[in-house]
């Protein structure tokens, strides 16, 4: 029934316009502000996707990754996003480098960093 639904996804944030202005200004990404549904947000991203940015005034950031952004190396994508304000997080589970950077069997290089409104999100080496 939903094979060939065009789903996509989203979170919500407690503050649109600051985060308008960290998905536009601080990471690059096309932002189109939709009027007609209370300001929501729809992050335009690589490959045709789409993502939905909503306002919830009682915001509480998930405790998981809720936005991937594979990128070919995640090392210059690090220090590209430091260099314009982004803290990245560190995990007691990982072994992170000075960076914030995992490297390991598990998986691919990954470092996480989060939005304004706290929301988890990763850069990581495709």
């Amino acid at each position: 029934m939903l094979t060939d639904s065009p789903a996509f996804s989203g979170f919500a944030v407690p503050d649109l316009d600051a985060a308008r202005r960290f998905y536009e200004e601080t990471l690059g990404l096309r932002v189109e502000a939709n009027p007609e549904m209370d300001g929501l947000l729809t992050l335009h991203l690589g490959g045709g996707t789409d993502v939905l940015v909503y306002a919830k005034p009682e915001h509480t950031p998930a405790t998981f990754t809720v936005l991937n952004f594979p990128v070919p190396d995640v090392e210059t994508a690090v220090d590209e996003l430091a260099a314009r304000g982004v803290r990245f997080e560190r995990y007691e589970s990982f072994d992170q480098d000075d960076k914030g950077i995992a490297r390991g069997p598990q998986g691919p290089a990954i470092a996480w960093f989060t939005d304004p409104g706290g929301n988890i999100m990763s850069v990581l080496e495709s």
